[in-house]
């Protein structure tokens, strides 16, 4: 997770299955493997985190939720791994958290229900948002509460055509988590987010692209296709660049003008120094495609 605006070295990944080192051919950590809730696949750079509970529309139980947040600290901390793409299973992206199971530990008191968002909804919020490379969407179907809300924490969404988003917390008595609050309303603005969290509204994928909520919508039968289109893209660029362009993104959000350009100052000083810049202008004088490593 980068906080600071610095980020570790990268490196270019060869395709490779999950779970399988490219090079060595042995395991590597649990984190990277697939697990019976969560689908884990590694190709050319771009990390596929995919949940896997299409009977419970990919709502998080307290089984799932360990192996995604641990999914997505290795993927922001591996080197290998320059773009990382989140999707569901079945019908639908996520549902957010398992009601189901949420209402067995009210009724026993179980201490996990006062920790849950401290310990998993919040660090893996900002994991996605911070991790020093790319992370896009893939929105199959509904995506409600949490489940919506890590689509929005996503640096690129991308929708299939019966995609659907709600905040459906009001709906059982609590408020926004997630960083619903923070995300949503740089998406489509304060009217719209109010709107969504205290009526509950759905909105369908055309609308959610009129609006800004998502950035393509595409047949269903093509959204993976373009996803790993996109994803290939960016695994193939500057992630050191691509890095400190979410940070620069994120640090502007809160600060003024004169921050934000000392905060930008900062950035340029850092990639000046980067073999991918002194690449990219070698290729423009040359007048070939640049060759990014992620170095």
């Amino acid at each position: 997770m980068m906080t600071s605006g610095t980020e570790p070295d990268r490196t270019s990944e060869a395709g490779s299955t999950a779970g399988i080192d490219a090079t060595s051919g042995h395991e590597r950590n649990s984190a990277t493997r697939s697990t019976e809730l969560l689908l884990i696949e590694s190709r050319a750079g771009v990390r596929t985190l995919t949940l896997n509970r299409p009977a419970a529309f990919n709502s998080f139980d307290l089984a799932l939720k360990e192996s995604f947040l641990a999914a997505l600290e290795d993927a922001a901390a591996d080197d290998s791994v320059r773009a990382v793409v989140l999707s569901g299973a079945g019908r639908a992206f996520s549902a957010g958290q398992d009601l189901k199971q949420h209402l067995e530990l009210v009724r026993t008191n179980d201490p996990r229900i006062a920790t849950t968002v401290a310990d998993f909804f919040n660090p893996a919020v900002l994991l996605i948002a911070e991790m020093p490379k790319p992370v896009i969407a893939a929105v199959n179907g509904a995506a409600a509460g949490a489940g919506a809300a890590f689509a929005y924490a996503c640096d690129l969404r991308v929708a299939g055509a019966s995609a659907s988003f709600s905040m459906a917390f009001a709906g059982v008595g609590l408020s926004a988590d997630s960083g619903a609050s923070f995300t949503l309303p740089r998406l489509v603005g304060a009217g719209r987010a109010a709107r969504m969290m205290l009526l509950g509204q759905r909105v369908d994928a055309e609308e959610a692209l009129r609006i800004g909520m998502v950035d393509e919508v595409v047949p269903d039968e093509d959204l993976k296709r373009r996803v790993a289109e996109l994803a290939g893209v960016l695994a193939a660029g500057p992630t050191k660049a691509f890095g400190w362009i979410k940070a620069s993104l994120k640090a502007a959000a809160t600060s003024d003008l004169a921050a934000a350009l000392e905060f930008e100052g900062r950035a340029q000083a850092d990639l000046f120094a980067r073999s991918d810049h002194h690449e990219a202008i070698a290729a423009f004088v040359e007048k070939r495609p640049p060759r990014f490593t992620g170095a």
